[in-house]
C-alpha cells in the first residue's frame, strides 16, 4: 500500500489533476490498520509468558540452551492461542449474542474463557511435573529445560493474561471491533 502511494506521488500530474485512492483499496488499508491493532493486543501475551520463563530459568539455575529455546517457541504458541481465543470470544459476544462493547462484555468474555485457559494450563503443568522433578535422570537432560521454560511461562502468562489482555482490549479494541462488526455482520470469528 505504501508502494502504491509512493508510485503515485512520484508521477507528477498536470495542473488541475489529482489522484485519489478510494473504494476497495481504502477499505483494505483501513482494515489492515485495525487488524494490526487486534493482532498487537493478542501478541501482548508473548512478553507476559516470557517473563515467567526467564524467571523460571534463572530460579532453576538453567542456562539458555537450544532445549530452552524450543520451550520458548512452544510457549509462544500456547500464549498466542489463548489470546486469539479470548479476543475472538469478545468479538463473537458482540457479533452473535448482541453484547455491546464495554466492561460488562469484557468481564463476561474473560470469565467464560477463564475455565478453558486454566484447564489447559493446569493439565500442561501437571504433565510437566515429572520432567521438573527428575532433572538429573538419564535421558531427561534435554527435556528438563523445556519443562522449566513452559512451566514458568504458563504461570506468568495465565496470571498476567487474565488481567492485562482484557485491559488492552478495553483500551484499544473498541474501534477495531466496530469495524469488524460493520464489515462482517452475522459471521463468527
Amino acid at each position: 500500500m505504501k508502494a502504491i502511494r509512493a508510485e503515485i506521488a512520484s508521477k507528477p500530474l498536470p495542473e488541475g489533476y489529482f489522484t485519489a485512492l478510494e473504494g476497495q483499496f481504502q477499505a483494505q488499508e483501513q482494515a489492515a490498520q485495525l487488524m494490526a491493532l487486534l493482532a498487537a493486543i493478542i501478541m501482548g501475551n508473548i512478553p507476559l509468558a516470557l517473563v515467567g520463563s526467564v524467571a523460571a530459568l534463572w530460579f532453576s539455575g538453567q542456562a539458555l540452551s537450544v532445549a530452552a529455546l524450543v520451550g520458548f517457541i512452544t510457549l509462544t504458541g500456547i500464549a498466542t492461542r489463548n489470546g486469539i481465543l479470548k479476543i475472538s470470544h469478545y468479538i463473537n459476544l458482540c457479533a452473535l449474542e448482541g453484547e455491546q462493547f464495554g466492561k460488562a462484555m469484557i468481564v463476561r468474555g474473560s470469565l467464560e474463557r477463564l475455565t478453558p485457559v486454566l484447564m489447559t494450563a493446569l493439565v500442561a503443568a501437571f504433565a510437566l511435573v515429572p520432567l521438573l522433578m527428575s532433572a538429573n535422570a538419564p535421558g531427561k537432560e534435554v527435556l528438563h529445560p523445556v519443562a522449566v521454560v513452559i512451566f514458568g511461562g504458563l504461570i506468568s502468562s495465565t496470571v498476567l493474561d487474565t488481567v492485562l489482555n482484557p485491559l488492552m482490549f478495553w483500551l484499544w479494541g473498541r474501534k477495531p471491533l466496530a469495524h469488524l462488526l460493520s464489515a462482517h455482520s452475522g459471521e463468527s470469528y
